[in-house]
C-alpha cells in the first residue's frame, strides 16, 4: 500500500505541474500575438528609413565632412549590445543568445564591452567576467522607444567619441512561432544599403541632404536598437509557449505511465488480498 499511496502522490504532483505550465501557456500565447503584432509592424518603418539613408548618403557631399556614425576607422575596440529575456522557461533560447554572443568575443582579437539588455545575459556575462559598460533589465513585455533611448544613446555617444570602433547588435530574431533564430549584426558604423538602379529616383531634400542625413542616422541606430528588442521579446514568448506546450505533454504522458503503474499494483494488491482470504478460508476448512 506504501508503493500505491507513493505513486498516487506522483501523480497528483504532476498533474499540478501541468495546470501551471498549461497556464503559463495560455499567457505566453496572448503575449506572444501581442509582441508579434509590434514586431512585424516594425520591419517596414526600419527598412523604408534605411533606403533613405542609402539615397542620401549616395548623394555627393562636396566640401562637407563625413558623418561621425558614416566614418570607418582602424578596429581598436568592440561594442557588444547583448539583449536576451529577463526571465527563463523558454528553452534553449537564452543559451543559443549567450552561446553566441560568448563564442564571438572570444574570437576577436581586440578588446570589448557589453551593454546587457535582460537579466539572463547579465548573470552569464558575469559569471565569465566579460567586460559590462552597462546593464538594463526589468524592461518590460511592451517597451517604448524612450524606454530604450539610453541603451542605443550610450552606443553612439562612444562611438561618436572614439572609444568604439565597431558596435554589434546581438539579439534573437523572430522568424515563426517555432523558430527563433540568434543573429549578430553590425549596426555602427551605418553601412547603407544598395539600391537597385530600378528603385534609384531623385529626391530634393529641405533643407539639404546633409542636414537630413545628420538628423536621421542617430534616428536610425536607436530604431534598429528599439526594433532588435520588440523581436527578442516576441521570440521570448513564442519559446515559452512552446517550452510551456511541451512541458504539458510530457507532464501528461507520465500522468497516463504512472496511472497505468498505479492500476497495476492496485491490482496485484487486490489480488494478494484475495489469495490471503481465500487461502484462510480454506486452513479453516
Amino acid at each position: 500500500m506504501a508503493n500505491i499511496r507513493l505513486i498516487r502522490r506522483r501523480i497528483r504532483g504532476i498533474q499540478n505541474i501541468a495546470k501551471i505550465t498549461q497556464a503559463m501557456e495560455m499567457i505566453a500565447t496572448s503575449k506572444m500575438r501581442k509582441a508579434q503584432e509590434r514586431g512585424l509592424a516594425g520591419r517596414p518603418y526600419s527598412e523604408k528609413i534605411q533606403q533613405v539613408i542609402a539615397d542620401l548618403a549616395a548623394l555627393p557631399q562636396e566640401g562637407e565632412a563625413l558623418h561621425p556614425l558614416l566614418q570607418r576607422r582602424p578596429v581598436a575596440k568592440i561594442a557588444v549590445v547583448h539583449i536576451t529575456p529577463d526571465r527563463g522557461l523558454c528553452g534553449g533560447l537564452n543559451a543559443s543568445l549567450n552561446r553566441k554572443t560568448g563564442a564571438f568575443i572570444v574570437e576577436q582579437a581586440v578588446p570589448s564591452y557589453l551593454v546587457v539588455v535582460g537579466r539572463k545575459g547579465l548573470e552569464f556575462m558575469r559569471r565569465y567576467r566579460r567586460d559590462i559598460r552597462a546593464e538594463f533589465i526589468n524592461i518590460g513585455d511592451r517597451p517604448s522607444l524612450l524606454d530604450t533611448l539610453p541603451i542605443s544613446r550610450i552606443v553612439i555617444d562612444d562611438y561618436t567619441n572614439g572609444v568604439v570602433d565597431l558596435v554589434y547588435l546581438a539579439y534573437a530574431q523572430f522568424v515563426s512561432t517555432m523558430v527563433q533564430r540568434p543573429v549578430l549584426k553590425q549596426i555602427l558604423p551605418v553601412e547603407p544599403a544598395v539600391i537597385p538602379q530600378a528603385q534609384n529616383v531623385d529626391y530634393i531634400y529641405e533643407p539639404g541632404p546633409a542636414e537630413v542625413l545628420g538628423e536621421l542616422l542617430p534616428r536610425f541606430v536607436e530604431m534598429q536598437v528599439y526594433h532588435a528588442i520588440l523581436e527578442a521579446i516576441a521570440s521570448e514568448q513564442s519559446a515559452r509557449m512552446v517550452a510551456m506546450r511541451n512541458a504539458t505533454d510530457s507532464a501528461r504522458e507520465l500522468v497516463d505511465g504512472l496511472t497505468l503503474m498505479y492500476n497495476k499494483a492496485r491490482q496485484e494488491s487486490i489480488t494478494k488480498e484475495l489469495l490471503d482470504i481465500t487461502g484462510g478460508a480454506a486452513a479453516l476448512a
